[in-house]
């Protein structure tokens, strides 16, 4: 298939990648022209695991860039995968990318006769499709509109593109319901749900609040088990061991942040207002998160409290392993809750320090190692889950850290190994 993607972002990159390796003749579209030059160059503007090798071999083969929608006359299917953030004004995101890239396909399409499916794999509100498909019918009534919301794991995105749990087509045709399963032929029937567009633009929202509030709770009796004398990781264990609750997401941490659970919380929460439908656990969810960055960091202070300009490190930018995305990171979130109070802050991430440079700016001072980062430091602080933290050399740390006191907010680091060096650790959901 001829396939146009509009979007070159954590959504629209992996699949482009993906639908080339798989054969499709693959064009991505966006507005940047630094971003696309990068693209036509070999050059990957975002980080994921494993991407960049497969990406050379299909760039400039079946998978080119441009910022050019005339690449749509061609397609048989053309994806939207374009942002739609939180609007500045209210809880609902905002649309406004969605809709210039609709008036952008309008105003660059030559046949108003030609048939192709337009598929939105952009987190939109429910009813969206509708209004794209007034639009778009009003130039050419032969289009049709899919919803086709993606579930791509940020990191992680290659690999959920081969081997997701499930693959939504919201569609009201089923000539265009037909075409959606071919291109996703690699992917077994049995996890390809064919449903309303309606109710396919609401299972992402669904999906996001439920596995955000499942965060929350985690969190929540992570707090109980500080006061109670319970250990999380045994509670965590526990109740994930019942298969109608299961393991996933029952991490403890700082938060859940990112570019799709606090906005999609949010816009949820938005919707549900304008109908007069009450969602007190994805509202209370949503409060109990912006008070668990204030906790985590208040944590930080009360550990600080008696020493004198104290210096800290702070291991983790990105709001989880596998990317360099900061948006709305919980660790981003809880530096900005002390960094008023403290001048000396070194802080390390193996992959998002570009990204983070341009939300702290010269408030902290940004090192290229874990070791760097703690030289000196009176606190070591893990904010982000990655491997590299994982296997940190105790024996190798004890020698730059000036005080060995490490606050664990992941629980990922080996609590006995650091004991054995001396280094009082900090965990999250135990009685410290």
């Amino acid at each position: 298939m001829n396939i146009a993607i509009i979007g070159t972002g954590y959504v629209g990159l992996p699949s482009g990648i993906g639908f080339a390796k798989l054969g499709h003749n693959v064009t991505c579209v966006d507005i940047n022209k630094s971003k696309i030059h990068s693209l036509q160059n070999g050059i990957l503007p975002i980080y994921e695991n494993n991407i960049e090798q497969l990406f050379l071999e299909v760039v400039n083969e079946n998978l080119t860039f441009t910022t050019s929608y005339s690449c749509i006359n061609e397609a048989d299917i053309v994806i939207l995968a374009v942002g739609t953030p939180q609007s500045n004004n209210s809880e609902k995101a905002d649309l406004k990318y969605i809709f210039e890239a609709i008036n952008e396909i309008c105003k660059n399409l030559r046949d108003k006769n030609k048939y192709f499916i337009l598929a939105t794999k952009s987190t939109v509100p429910v009813g969206t499709g509708d209004k794209i498909e007034q639009i778009v019918h009003k130039i050419n009534p032969n289009i049709e509109v899919v919803s086709l919301p993606e579930f791509l794991r940020e990191g992680y995105a290659l690999e959920d593109f081969y081997n997701p749990d499930r693959v939504i087509i919201g569609s009201n045709s089923d000539k265009a319901s037909k075409a959606i399963k071919e291109l996703y032929s690699h992917i077994d029937s049995d996890k390809i749900l064919i449903t309303t567009r309606k109710s396919a633009e609401l299972i992402k929202y669904a999906s996001n609040s439920f596995l955000a509030m499942k965060i929350h709770f985690i969190n929540e009796i992570a707090d109980f088990c500080e006061k109670s004398g319970a250990n999380i990781g045994d509670v965590a264990l526990g109740i994930g061991l019942d298969s109608r609750i299961g393991n996933k997401f029952l991490n403890v941490g700082p938060g859940f942040g990112g570019s799709c659970f606090p906005k999609d919380t949010l816009a949820m929460l938005g919707m549900a207002k304008e109908l007069g439908v009450g969602v007190s656990l994805i509202e209370t969810t949503i409060k109990g998160n912006n008070d668990r960055f204030k906790k985590i960091a208040n944590n930080i202070k009360d550990m600080l409290k008696d020493i004198d300009n104290p210096k800290i490190g702070i291991l983790g930018l990105a709001f989880k392993n596998g990317t360099d995305d900061c948006r709305q990171s919980p660790a981003i979130e809880i530096i900005k809750e002390f960094i008023k109070n403290y001048q000396n802050i070194n802080v390390y991430d193996p992959r998002a320090i570009n990204n983070a440079k341009g939300i702290l700016n010269d408030n902290v001072n940004y090192t290229n190692s874990i070791y760097e980062c703690a030289n000196e430091c009176d606190l070591l602080v893990i904010l982000t889950e990655w491997d590299e933290f994982k296997d940190i050399d105790f024996l190798k740390l004890k020698d730059c850290i000036k005080v060995k006191k490490i606050y664990d907010t992941r629980n990922i680091i080996n609590f006995n190994e650091a004991k054995k060096y001396g280094f009082d650790v900090i965990n999250i959901g135990v009685k410290n």
